[in-house]
């Protein structure tokens, strides 16, 4: 031991002042049936089934002065297993391929499907990771294709099966599955035992497996993954929107909704006590970190944690007591002064990484767990109708981007997203806003490494009045994926700003159940960021009627396209200023379209020349109110599949983009788009 991780008395006091533990919630561990059966439409298309409230059991609870999210019993835990394992757990990768079969007239479950017994020898196979709707959906990025056609429009249910050698070890460990995503929803067994199901299409969850799990065994995993028709006919000018109130979103929107599992999944043993997440805020000259440790076993733990800021943090290890009482969740806080720590920002996106180890016994005792994470040390504020990084003006020269390829769709490959993010840099932007639905785990980190902000949003988009009240008052499916994307999220330098929200419903006469909606998520954000990031939207309008709760103003706006004129922007900016003086504007959206190739006047739509003039119309009024105005963010990076009932023409590929779909081509508003951004180059 050396002498720098030796805490004083002092530290020790303190840290277990403020530590605390609460017991770890209930939660099912026997084979059950699903929520009820499937049902369908008048119309025809299955609707999946819910519970009273959303199936993951997403809640905080507070632990020793620190809030902490569960679902399914346990901490909420990280999810860097994808790429970094840890010296103390044990790991067995999922990519790999999967039997696979459709069950559109949801017979899977009935005949037993998920038992461990089911003969699947028959079953086609498939990748995992992996869009379905790219198993065979000939010319899925090409503009002519017919569109209605092949396994993209393959709705309803679908399973996947695999077996996988359990090691004998991991007797005593507590064993979780993680999926990275699963789109829309998706129930798992093991082993014909149902470990639970989750909803979301675009957020990680983990399993525990405790009760079914049989080390020295192979086992079957079967996953059932449901996703909703868009539309009762995909060719037929008579289709009909296929809704369900409780799904978010809950009807037809205008990004593909692309089915399967479509990131990374893996298997994870970790210590029966182990550091479930490591929660760390660099600012103001400190490292303030969280370790959530989870006590799965039957007695009570004793032994220290020692959290290490990093190197070049410029400061030492510092250990501290911890004491979880039996089969509880605690929390070991730990503060550690980084006055000479690289600051991170845009130009110098400095990322450090701390790592925390847990070690048993009343002195230098075994280690029992280890947990790493990257973070960076910056200054966020938002004050005088600025956002300020680092004491600094921050302007936000943003874009929208889909996570998405011709080739992969959602299940895109890392070098993929390095192409794609490429676009990002060398067009100088600095903000990406995630619409509207969480990325890859991969995304912030490169957000982190290159020094691009990011707006991170959930999946609410053009909720109506009704859908807002149930999940507020019921449901809380809106109120779990604000939850789980500030927790999986927190630790990035890069991520700025919360979106709760796209385009949604505002009812009349103040709006009481839009702003008691907005409330919810935002508490829910702000319950779990130790940061205080500001939170925002993309409203429709800019006289939002709850723009009072936001700490940035954000709206979408389409002047000189779906209404009035280019040059209306720049009095709208100054009405919206006059209102809420102290706030900084955002445009969260802006954009035109043009069919790649078409050329004229700049005053026709759907010319390269109009999508370019009006582009640079807006941005001039946005930048000559750079006091107020804290950026703007395109609409959109690259033209992106929808799946909705418009665009049929193009494939349902909506031409919005500063590139092309499929080949990535750049249109005129491209160059327009790099040289206002940053001029000459520099």
């Amino acid at each position: 031991m050396t002498e720098s991780t030796h805490p004083s008395r002092r530290t020790v006091v303190t840290a277990l002042g403020a530590a605390g533990f609460v017991a770890l919630p209930a939660w099912p561990q026997t084979a059950r049936a699903a929520d009820g059966p499937a049902v369908a439409t008048a119309s025809g298309p299955v609707l999946d089934t819910h519970p009273a409230t959303e199936p993951s059991g997403t809640h905080v609870r507070e632990v020793g002065g620190t809030n902490v999210v569960f679902q399914y019993g346990t901490v909420l835990p990280a999810f860097d297993g994808w790429r970094t394992h840890e010296p103390t757990r044990e790991y067995l990768t999922l990519d790999k391929k999967w039997r696979f079969r459709f069950d559109p007239a949801d017979q899977g479950l009935a005949e037993g499907w998920q038992s461990a017994h089911h003969d699947d020898g028959a079953w086609g196979l498939i990748d995992v990771p992996a869009a379905w709707d790219l198993l065979n959906t000939p010319g899925f990025g090409s503009e002519t294709t017919p569109f209605g056609r092949g396994t993209a429009f393959s709705d309803g249910y679908a399973w996947y099966r695999t077996t996988v050698d359990v090691p004998g070890s991991w007797r005593a460990r507590h064993v979780r599955i993680a999926f990275l995503a699963a789109g829309y929803s998706a129930e798992v067994w093991l082993d014909g035992t149902r470990l639970g199901k989750h909803e979301g299409a675009n957020s990680p969850f983990a399993l525990p497996v405790a009760g079914a799990l049989r080390p020295g065994t192979r086992q079957t995993i079967a996953v059932r993954v449901f996703r909703r028709a868009s539309y009762t006919d995909y060719t037929a000018a008579t289709g009909q929107p296929v809704t369900d109130d409780y799904e978010v979103p809950y009807k037809p929107v205008d990004y593909w909704p692309y089915a399967g599992l479509t990131r990374s999944a893996w298997i994870e043993a970790v210590p029966q006590v182990g550091i479930a997440k490591l929660l760390v805020s660099g600012a103001n000259g400190r490292l303030e970190a969280r370790a959530v440790v989870e006590n799965h076993g039957a007695s009570d733990f004793e032994g220290w944690l020692t959290l290490d800021p990093g190197r070049d943090s410029g400061a030492r290890p510092v250990r501290v007591e911890a004491r979880i009482a039996a089969r509880s969740a605690g929390v070991v806080p730990v503060s550690v002064p980084v006055p000479h720590a690289p600051r991170w920002s845009p130009a110098a996106p400095h990322t450090l990484t701390a790592r925390a180890t847990l070690t048993s016994g009343k002195s230098s005792g075994p280690r029992v767990d280890t947990l790493s994470t990257r973070y960076g040390v910056r200054d966020l504020t938002v004050a005088d109708a600025q956002v300020r990084l680092n004491g600094e003006p921050l302007f936000l020269k943003g874009l929208n981007w889909h996570e998405e390829t011709a080739a992969h769709g959602r299940a895109m490959t890392l070098a993929e997203y390095d192409r794609e993010l490429g676009h990002i840099t060398t067009l100088g932007a600095n903000l990406i806003r995630n619409c509207v639905y969480n990325r890859h785990p991969y995304v912030y980190d490169w957000a982190d490494e290159h020094g691009v902000t990011v707006m991170d949003d959930i999946d609410t988009m053009w909720l109506n009045t009704a859908q807002e009240k149930l999940q507020t008052e019921r449901y809380g499916l809106a109120r779990a994926l604000a939850l789980t994307m500030a927790w999986n999220q927190h630790n990035h330098p890069s991520v700025i700003l919360w979106g709760l929200q796209n385009e949604s419903e505002i009812d009349a006469d103040g709006a009481p159940v839009y702003r008691a909606w907005l409330a919810d998520l935002k508490a829910a954000v702000k319950a779990v960021d130790l940061t205080a990031r500001p939170v925002t939207w993309a409203s429709n309008t800019s006289n939002d009627p709850a723009f009072d709760l936001a700490d940035v103003i954000g709206f979408n706006e389409y002047f000189g396209y779906f209404y009035g004129k280019d040059a209306d922007l720049g009095p709208t900016l100054d009405a919206v200023h006059a209102k809420y003086p102290d706030k900084p504007i955002l445009i969260t959206e802006n954009g035109t379209w043009s069919e790649a190739g078409t050329h004229g006047p700049d005053t026709t739509q759907g010319t390269e020349e109009w999508q370019a003039a009006s582009f640079k119309a807006h941005w001039a009024q946005v930048t000559a109110r750079s006091a107020f105005v804290a950026g703007f963010t395109y609409w959109v990076l690259k033209d992106y599949k929808e799946r909705a009932g418009y665009n049929q023409a193009y494939n349902g590929i909506s031409v919005m983009g500063l590139l092309t779909f499929a080949e990535e081509r750049p249109k005129l508003v491209h160059d327009a788009f790099r040289e206002a951004v940053n001029p000459r180059g520099r």
